[in-house]
Parts: C-alpha cells; sequence; structure tokens
C-alpha cells in the first residue's frame, strides 16, 4: 500500500499544480475575460453618456487634424517640387516626420490605443 500513496500524492500535486495554469489561461482568452468597471458606460451630470461625449470630441479631433494633414501634405509637395530630385532640405525632412507623427495620433485615436 505505501508504493500507491506517493503516486496518488504525485497525481495529485500535479493537478494541484496545474490548476491555477489552466484557470490562468481561461481567464486569458477574448471574449470570456469578466467585464471590468473601466467598461461601463457613466452618465455625466448633464445626462449624456461620457463615451458618447468622449467618441465625439475624438472625431472632432480628428477632423481638425485631418484637414491639418491635408494642408501639410500639399506643403511638402510644394517644398519637393522646388528642390532638387537628389537633395532634400532639412526642413523638408522634418515636415514628412511632422505628417507621420499626425497620422499616427489619428490612427491610435481612431483605434483608442
Amino acid at each position: 500500500m505505501e508504493p500507491r500513496m506517493p503516486r496518488i500524492l504525485r497525481r495529485n500535486a500535479l493537478a494541484l499544480c496545474l490548476l491555477p495554469v489552466s484557470v490562468l489561461a481561461q481567464s486569458e482568452r477574448p471574449g470570456l475575460a469578466p467585464p471590468d468597471a473601466s467598461d461601463r458606460d457613466q452618465t455625466l451630470p448633464n445626462g449624456k453618456s461620457q463615451r458618447d461625449e468622449i467618441l465625439k470630441a475624438e472625431h472632432e479631433q480628428n477632423l481638425k487634424d485631418a484637414a491639418r494633414l491635408a494642408e501639410m501634405a500639399d506643403e511638402l509637395k510644394a517644398a519637393m517640387e522646388k528642390e532638387d530630385r537628389f537633395v532634400f532640405s532639412i526642413n523638408t525632412m522634418k515636415k514628412a516626420e511632422e505628417i507621420e507623427k499626425l497620422a499616427h495620433k489619428i490612427r491610435a485615436r481612431m483605434r483608442h490605443d
């Protein structure tokens, strides 16, 4: 009977060790995670949805940034047309970097990163 006892203990110990791992694996599945307090929508004192107001403000900011992005792209095009095809000025390079950063900001806002 003694040889069976350690084997049973080993099986149970293994099962007890694997239990927390399986619980963590289940909780990390997308769609099965329990909703937390940050997912709930808050109502503002004026009665409007906080999520709706945030989305509205982000949309307005995206529109402003998109207009600015179009202006900057036109400025970059004009600057590139003035310059030689082999050499670009540092200002032109900086303008291209600014355009890239603004585009990333818009994309991040759209993804809600």
